[in-house]
């Protein structure tokens, strides 16, 4: 929730101008940025509010906005990288009381 007391608050028009161009070298649009405040983006929604007729984000919105999506993407980092996935698929395997060990998978005794 915004605190219209304590936040600065733009427009989503202002604050397309305020954020850095794209790979095509184009800045986001405003149905970009209303689209973040209704449906959100994976999984994270934009502050909002609506004054009058112009819906409204402030700049410590974004920047939480930003900040959330970026903590995302390193747990998805994280949680693809080959050291996590070998920790978990063990986990899973001791789980099921199944223990494989490379000194093991030769034994044919």
């Amino acid at each position: 929730m915004i605190d219209v007391t304590l936040e600065r608050v733009i427009s989503l028009a202002d604050a397309c101008e305020l954020l850095p161009r794209r790979r095509s070298g184009k800045k986001p649009t405003i149905s970009c940025l209303y689209r973040w405040t209704t449906v959100g983006f994976r999984g994270e929604v934009l502050s909002s509010l609506q004054v009058g007729a112009t819906r409204c984000t402030s700049i410590e919105s974004l920047a939480d906005f930003f900040s959330r999506i970026s903590r995302k993407r390193e747990k998805v980092r994280m949680s693809n990288s080959p050291p996590h996935r070998a920790k978990t698929a063990g986990a899973k395997l001791d789980a099921l009381g199944i223990t494989a060990s490379r000194s093991q998978a030769g034994d044919t005794s």
